[in-house]
């Protein structure tokens, strides 16, 4: 398999291999078990006939510029909610975090904003959409030029390496983990939030 910086079509099978074009923008999603949020009254139950107000992040687009130094990623989202109780009018903010994520592993930078869902008197639903944006140094998401050629190098059929995935050579795996971005979004939860959505 061989990686192409620029030029070859996604997946473009050509003389030496498959080419596949590596983005230097960050991949944008949700972490598991963070994209919903679930709010109880009274706090201290769980169960369904207690739930306040629940919401989800959805419909998330990025857009990147990586033309200068630093490379933007801007991910927007919607938030939708529905509540119990469809009384008077109310306004109900909720924390949600954006994290660049180097490697897959480690976070590089996070910042926590909040988002205001305003329900109608009598509504039961409420939506709103926000945005977020990270930075990243163009020079972190550059492959190191030996690594570069290593993974764009012609094998040819017949050569004693052309059947081995450049990838399986710790140098060149964590080259490019190292060189790999990511822009996460999700609810900014507690403890009892986060434990509440990965076993409910």
């Amino acid at each position: 398999m061989l990686l192409a910086a620029a030029c070859s079509r996604e997946g473009e099978v050509a003389q030496g291999g498959i080419y596949v074009t590596r983005s230097m923008c960050p991949q944008v999603g949700i972490p598991a078990a963070t994209g919903d949020i679930t709010l109880f009254d009274p706090s201290n139950r769980t169960d369904a006939a207690a739930i306040d107000v629940s919401a989800a992040i959805t419909n998330v687009r990025s857009t990147c510029d990586d033309t200068g130094g630093e490379i933007i990623s801007t991910a927007t989202f919607d938030v939708v909610a529905t509540r119990g109780d469809r009384g008077a009018a109310r306004s109900v903010v909720l924390p949600f975090f954006t994290v660049a994520m180097q490697g897959g592993t480690d976070v590089v930078a996070k910042q926590v904003g909040n988002v205001a869902l305003n329900f109608a008197a009598g509504s039961q639903r409420a939506q709103t959409s926000s945005q977020a944006t990270i930075r990243v140094s163009r020079a972190a998401a550059t492959l190191p030029e030996d690594v570069r050629r290593e993974l764009t190098r012609e094998r040819r059929s017949g050569d004693a390496d052309a059947a081995i995935d450049p990838l399986s050579d710790p140098k060149v795996r964590d080259a490019v983990a190292r060189a790999t971005f990511e822009h996460l979004i999700g609810f900014q939860l507690t403890q009892d939030q986060l434990r509440y959505n990965a076993t409910r």
